[in-house]
């Protein structure tokens, strides 16, 4: 089995023969160039990053929901095990956590472990910083904008900021519209009901998340999942935000080793 055609797929040889695999899987608007820093950082473990499908150098394989991405997960872990990996995991930041928490539900057998940083389940309605358990406010989204592009732009703006994209360069705008159409599925796929069950997760997992630089939402969220996924443990990484891989790779790549442990220690 080979990996699903039309990805753009990036693979770096662990430093030893036989070294354990670790897939890691961008979020919303991102792309697997993201994890560059990270990956340097990791030189001990076998690493696969790739662009997820409608994003980047994927953009021609096409547009799928969270369900077609897990698809695609699920096949690289399995062409990664039927090529002799011993042993591999999986981490993902944002939505790609929820890809792979989605891929170690359906298929727990391909993975040992997954990681899953500050991952978008609206649907489990927790809120305060501690996870306890109030409804999170309903209605709180705002509608999307009528056209792809334009709700990529907005998107950045808003997890990024507005100064960052006016500072982008004008190639790098229309790469990131050109994204939209991925987007919005990305969007869409987490707005609706449950795809899925975070409960029934048998695989050893560990969920990070940013500081107080976070939104709180993704915080609680992230308590209540440490607090009720059977054997969860939380990663904190204190002063980040959201995007975390990117400003602050060494801290993000600890949050990886953790992962890799097979179980993760509980310790913080």
């Amino acid at each position: 089995m080979g990996y699903p055609a039309g990805l753009h797929i990036i693979e770096r040889p662990g430093t030893a023969p036989g070294a354990p695999t670790l897939v890691l899987v961008h979020g919303a608007l991102d792309r697997a160039e993201s994890f560059a820093r990270v990956m340097r950082r990791l030189p001990e473990f076998a690493v696969v990053a790739y662009d997820r499908r409608g994003y980047q150098g994927s953009r021609g394989a096409g547009v799928v929901g969270l369900e077609g991405h897990i698809s695609d997960l699920v096949a690289i872990l399995a062409s990664l095990r039927s090529g002799g990996a011993v042993s591999v995991s999986a981490v993902g930041h944002s939505l790609g956590g929820d890809v792979v928490i989605g891929a170690a539900l359906a298929n727990p057998e391909l993975c040992g472990s997954v990681g899953a940083f500050e991952p978008p389940m609206p649907w489990l309605r927790v809120d305060g910083a501690d996870g306890a358990g109030a409804a999170e406010p309903s209605g709180g989204r705002p509608p999307m904008a009528g056209q792809p592009g334009d709700e990529a732009a907005r998107f950045f703006r808003r997890m990024v900021s507005p100064a960052a994209w006016d500072r982008l360069p004008q190639a790098a705008r229309a790469a990131r519209r050109a994204d939209g159409p991925a987007l919005v599925a990305d969007l869409a796929s987490v707005r609706g009901g449950a795809p899925f069950d975070v409960l029934d997760l048998t695989v050893p997992a560990v969920f990070g998340r940013g500081g107080m630089a976070s939104d709180r939402r993704h915080r609680a969220r992230v308590a209540w999942l440490g607090a009720h996924v059977p054997g969860a443990v939380v990663h904190d990484i204190a002063g980040a935000g959201h995007g975390a891989h990117l400003s602050h790779p060494d801290h993000f790549a600890e949050f990886a080793r953790r992962v890799m442990e097979h179980p993760p220690s509980s310790s913080a």
